[in-house]
């Protein structure tokens, strides 16, 4: 047994049966970064620690990790590091959570207001152990940066909600600046890939919180490179404008460990170019769409042109 898989069954005993699917180490030249070494990005990993807060970047891998945090840029992940679900394609480890704390809202509020951040991402891991999943818990993290730091526009990226009445409309009275949900990659990979969700449910939670708040910008994001064809991606591309979502990210999948989805394909930044502009064509205000496009990748940048989007077509009648 190799060390890569005795690290995989520690943190993914619910993979720990599959077989092994080798991870592709030789990948191409436009998806390569730099580690993480600049004194910035060790003072926001210093933050998150002196907060005791978990971040989505160091959770799920992300490759952008040392690019953003040296912008002070760390996305929150709320209610632990433990997820209920165990999608095929995602890193943060799978089990049985603990009991929220009651003072975490608290100290992300004091965590951003410290990083001294115009925008912030909030994210979670799903929490299907918790009558509401967590959607109060979400309102009470909104209102505590709302406090600590006035000013700052918040975006969260949150689980379905899958049978939890009631809970969409808790965190959209919240009022977030962002509402994000990832569909994460076509229906027809939905069993293989994230086999506890939904597909049309996913799109119908984005479809109301429009319904519910038309006001609140709506994002939803995918992967590539899951076996997906460019007439399935077109599709999602047409779903996501019928729920009238404004903004839609398109990233490459990485494969974070053997026991993980394989990587079907590297997608090229070439076809990565054709997505956007079909997406742009399709009617979304703002499409980020690139081999290290994640769900919180340049964010705040990507506020600030959505915001500016909006008041060009409503100016335009």
């Amino acid at each position: 047994m190799t060390e890569m898989t005795d690290k995989t069954r520690l943190r993914h005993p619910e993979k720990a049966h599959k077989p092994d699917n080798p991870v592709q180490r030789n990948k191409p030249a436009w998806l390569r970064v730099k580690a993480p070494v600049s004194r910035e990005y060790h003072a926001t990993r210093q933050v998150v620690r002196e907060h005791r807060l978990h971040t989505v970047c160091e959770e799920a891998a992300c490759p952008n990790i040392g690019e953003c945090w040296a912008k002070k840029h760390a996305t929150m992940m709320i209610m632990g590091d433990i997820c209920t679900r165990a999608c095929t394609f995602c890193n943060v480890a799978t089990g049985k959570p603990g009991a929220l704390d009651p003072f975490e809202p608290y100290r992300v509020g004091e965590a951003v207001k410290k990083l001294g951040l115009q925008h912030v991402v909030i994210t979670s891991v799903d929490r299907d152990d918790l009558e509401d999943g967590g959607a109060e818990h979400f309102a009470k993290v909104i209102g505590a940066i709302r406090e600590a730091t006035p000013t700052t526009t918040i975006e969260i990226l949150t689980p379905d909600f899958l049978r939890k009445e009631g809970a969409l409309e808790v965190v959209v009275a919240a009022k977030p600046d962002v509402f994000n949900h990832n569909l994460e990659t076509v229906p027809r990979l939905y069993p293989t890939v994230r086999p506890g969700a939904r597909y049309f449910h996913s799109l119908r939670l984005l479809d109301r919180v429009k319904q519910l708040d038309p006001t609140i910008f709506t994002k939803s994001g995918l992967m590539v490179g899951l076996g997906e064809d460019k007439s399935e991606v077109q599709q999602v591309m047409d779903d996501l404008r019928s729920a009238e979502v404004d903004f839609l990210t398109i990233g490459q999948y990485l494969q974070p460990t053997p026991k993980h989805h394989v990587v079907d394909r590297f997608i090229t930044p070439e076809e990565f170019k054709a997505y956007e502009t079909a997406a742009f064509a399709k009617g979304f205000l703002l499409v980020s769409a690139s081999p290290l496009t994640r769900s919180s990748y340049h964010a705040d940048e990507d506020f600030a042109r959505l915001r500016a989007a909006r008041e060009k077509l409503l100016a335009a009648g």
